[in-house]
Parts: structure tokens; C-alpha cells; sequence
């Protein structure tokens, strides 16, 4: 018996349209025909084609899917197999998304233009008054620079009010400079305030009463200066002694040397010195001086002592702030009745140097000094007492100044006008055009293009030889 695939109908005519076919296996069946050859050999390939399939697919296909309002989350990816790090690779760790996932680093999402770097967030540092950001030399480190052609000229420039105040807020332009009459170009201009560099020198051949009232201002001293501040100490009679180096002003060790100073003993009082021509005190056409309440006469008939050496003195203070650093403001802090007998230095040796190293001298004028008559006639020299008070002559040369003071509370007001005055100078500085070769004495002639306002500066110069620079 054969066996075949056979297909059952409704409809007599195999090729009508519309007539439902389905595929029968058996054995045989009676009243049915077998199909064409052809049709036999496509449906053989059709079978053949079925008996490839699956098995899961033999079966009924499914439905199509619906649509779906909520996207399922992605399941993450398993970690990737570790690979051998490549010797171009951006970064140690790989990047764990699917190869074809994945977009190019510095890409932008929404387009295919390079991502642009943040930039990066600019360093804040905090700096001490009167500096600089380290991109910009500071005014000390220029003069530092500046000061290595031994034809730089610095001159440091107090201005002040017809009221003695200082005056601010003038600019390079509001000066000019001469030199030995000729106009100078000036090149460096600041209004920063500096670090000082101060020698304190202190007279303890003063009369015990005196000495006493300026050991009781040494708190205010130290208050003066600030913690940029260094400080020497100096004190002088019959000979001249360094009582501390150049060290922190508000350091303990300098709290520790004024201590020792202030167990120094001054000159008791002695008797009348005769041919001294203030024995009487002051006078006016021959007539006492009204009454100040205070006994100048007794003041002065006392035995001073064998020597004053207060040119010693400054000679000494101004070797050593020579070597100081020359961006740094250079003074003398002097506390003295300004009397100089005995001293191995003259005024103009003393003198040559405080100028050479750009050094300016401010006083605090004690004791008798401090007397305004007495003052003004004592800067003459006095008969075997030598020069009643130079202090002036410093500090007019040097650009600086004299406080004649003689109560407590007026000597450490003094302390701060001064120490206030020396840090907040103008700077000014050119290049001279004498030869370099000339040591002479060049002076120097500062001005100042506004009315009423009163000029402090040094009166010249004596140039360092460009060997010793």
C-alpha cells in the first residue's frame, strides 16, 4: 500500500479560489486523488525545509507583541573579562558599557564636537600687607633687582600737610628728582608700606630722672614696630655697646634686652656748671623767661658726664644696617638729649655713611632736648660741652625727623608717629647719569608739583664704588 499526502475539500474544483486545504497524514483514504507531481515535489522541499526548524519553533508562532508604556529597566552588564592594559590607554580602568555602546571620551552627547575642559580653579593665597601675588615681582623684589647696578639711586620721601599729617594718594607723575641740579627719570615708584630694619640707639648717660621716664615708654617701644619688623639695640654714654643683633622686634629676646636696659643706672645730678650759658635758663632781652613750671636752670646745673659718643654711636648702628637687606626701610631710632662729645667718629664720617647706605635717622629729643627754647638755641656748640644737640643735622640729611617730647604720654605717641612715618615713605628711584667712576657727594633735590605740602628727603648721596656692589 502506498502511503502519500493527501488533501481533503469541500469544493469538486482543486483551483477554485477560496477552497480551505489541510494537510492529512494517512495511510490511504478513499475518494481522494493524490496531487500533481509538481505540487509533490515543492511540498518534499517545504517539509524538508520544516525538519530544519527547531523545535521550539515547529509549534504555534506566538501572537505579536502589544505596545508597552513602560520601558523595563536594563539589566546591568556583567563585568567585562580583564584584558592587558594597552600602552595608549587614557585610563587604568577599562570602560565596563558594551563595545557598541560606547562613544568616543571628549565627545558630546548631543553632537559629535569635542567637549571643552573646565578650566581649572585658580590658587587664593593669602598674603602680608605691603606684598605681592608671586606672578608679580613685589616692589622689594624689584629694588633687590634694580639695586644690582651700582647707578640705581633709591630715595625713600615723606610728604606731610600744612597740618603735619602725612599726605597719601600722590603718584610718580606729582614728583620730580634732580641730581647735582640735573632732572632725573624716574623709574621706580611705590607708596607700599616696607618691613623696617631698625637700630635703637638709647643715651644712658641721661640724668637718672630722665632715664627713668624713657624706661617706662619701652612697652610702647616694642608696640611700634610691627611682627615684619627687626630690631638692634644700641646704647651709648662714655663708650658705645650693641646690647642685641638685628632679631624679630616682638621677639622675646627683645623683650629680654630692654629689660636689662632698664636696670642700666643714668647720671646723678652734680654741680652748677658755670660756663654753661643756660645755667640761668632762658631769657628774653635779659629778662627770665616767663615760668613754664619747670626748673630749666636746675636741669642744667648738673655734671654731664665725661663723654656723649652719640656719633660713635650711629657710625657703629650704621655699619651694621648696611648689610641689612636693601629692600628693606633703613632707620635709626634714637632716644637722646642729641649732645656728642668725645667721640672718635666725626658728625661728617657718621654722616658719609648713614647716606652711602641709604640709612634715615629719627629721634625721639629727651631731657632737656625736648625744651622748645632750649632746643633751638643748644644746636650750637657749647664751650668744653661740645654740640648741645646734633640730632637735627642727622635727620635733616637723612630725610628724617626729631620728636622733641618730655612727658611719657608724649614719648609714645612719638614712638608710633615715627615708626609710622618711616614705613609708609614714598620710594622713588632712577638711574643717575653721573660716571660711575665719581665717588663724590651728589645731592639730591626732591619735589613735589602741589601746593602747601612739606618735603622729606635725604639732601644727597655718597655712590658705592661698583666693586663693592
Amino acid at each position: 500500500m502506498k502511503t502519500g499526502l493527501l488533501f481533503s475539500s469541500n469544493d469538486s474544483d482543486p483551483g477554485a479560489p477560496g477552497r480551505n486545504l489541510t494537510p492529512v497524514h494517512a495511510a490511504s483514504a478513499a475518494g481522494h486523488r493524490l496531487l500533481p507531481g509538481a505540487r509533490i515535489a515543492g511540498l518534499a522541499i517545504l517539509l524538508l525545509l520544516m525538519a530544519t526548524l527547531p523545535a521550539s519553533a515547529q509549534g504555534s508562532l506566538p501572537d505579536a507583541p502589544l505596545p508597552q508604556n513602560n520601558v523595563p529597566d536594563v539589566p546591568p552588564a556583567a563585568p567585562p573579562a580583564p584584558h592587558p592594559p594597552s600602552a595608549d590607554a587614557a585610563s587604568p580602568n577599562p570602560d565596563p558599557a558594551p563595545a557598541q555602546a560606547r562613544r568616543p571620551s571628549g565627545l558630546n552627547p548631543d553632537n559629535d564636537a569635542p567637549e571643552q575642559p573646565a578650566p581649572p580653579r585658580p590658587a587664593i593665597t593669602t598674603l602680608a600687607p605691603g606684598q605681592k601675588p608671586s606672578g608679580e615681582p613685589s616692589p622689594q623684589e624689584q629694588l633687590f633687582t634694580l639695586y644690582k647696578t651700582s647707578n640705581f639711586v633709591q630715595v625713600p620721601v615723606t610728604v606731610k600737610d600744612d597740618a603735619g599729617n602725612l599726605f597719601n594718594g600722590l603718584l610718580s607723575r606729582n614728583f620730580s628728582v634732580l641730581e647735582n641740579g640735573a632732572q632725573q627719570n624716574i623709574v621706580f615708584f611705590t607708596s607700599d608700606p616696607f618691613p623696617i630694619s631698625a637700630a635703637l640707639i638709647i643715651d644712658v648717660g641721661l640724668p637718672n630722672t630722665a632715664l627713668d621716664r624713657i624706661k617706662e615708654t619701652f612697652g610702647a617701644l616694642v608696640g611700634a614696630f610691627s611682627e615684619f619688623d627687626e630690631l638692634a639695640v644700641y646704647t651709648y654714654g662714655n663708650t658705645v655697646r650693641s646690647r642685641q643683633d638685628f632679631l624679630g622686634a616682638l621677639s622675646e629676646k627683645t623683650a629680654v634686652t630692654l629689660s636689662s636696659v632698664r636696670k642700666l643706672e643714668g647720671q646723678p645730678s652734680g654741680p652748677a656748671i658755670t660756663d654753661n650759658p643756660m645755667t640761668a635758663g632762658p631769657s628774653v632781652n635779659g629778662r627770665q623767661f616767663p615760668d613754664t613750671g619747670r626748673n630749666v636752670s636746675s636741669m642744667e646745673n648738673r655734671a654731664y658726664p665725661e663723654s656723649a659718643v652719640l656719633n660713635d654711636a650711629i657710625l657703629q648702628a650704621s655699619v651694621d644696617l648696611g648689610h641689612r637687606d636693601p629692600s628693606r626701610r633703613k632707620i635709626i631710632f634714637i632716644i637722646s638729649d642729641g649732645r656728642e662729645k668725645g667721640s672718635t667718629a666725626s658728625y661728617d664720617d657718621a654722616k658719609k655713611v648713614l647716606l652711602t647706605n641709604n640709612i634715615t635717622v629719627f629721634a625721639v629729643a629727651a631731657d632737656t632736648a625736648a625744651l622748645p627754647v632750649y632746643d633751638k638755641l643748644a644746636r650750637v656748640r657749647l664751650p668744653r660741652q661740645g654740640f648741645g644737640n646734633i640730632l637735627p643735622k642727622y635727620a635733616s640729611a637723612t630725610g628724617g625727623e626729631v620728636l622733641a617730647e618730655f612727658s611719657r604720654s608724649a614719648i609714645e605717641s612719638a614712638y608710633s608717629r615715627l615708626t609710622e612715618q618711616a614705613r609708609n615713605q614714598y620710594t622713588l628711584g632712577y638711574y643717575s647719569n653721573a660716571p660711575r667712576n665719581s665717588l663724590a657727594y651728589r645731592s639730591i633735590d626732591v619735589r613735589v608739583n602741589r601746593p602747601k605740602l612739606k618735603i622729606y628727603a635725604r639732601d644727597g648721596y655718597y655712590p658705592v664704588p661698583p666693586a663693592a656692589k
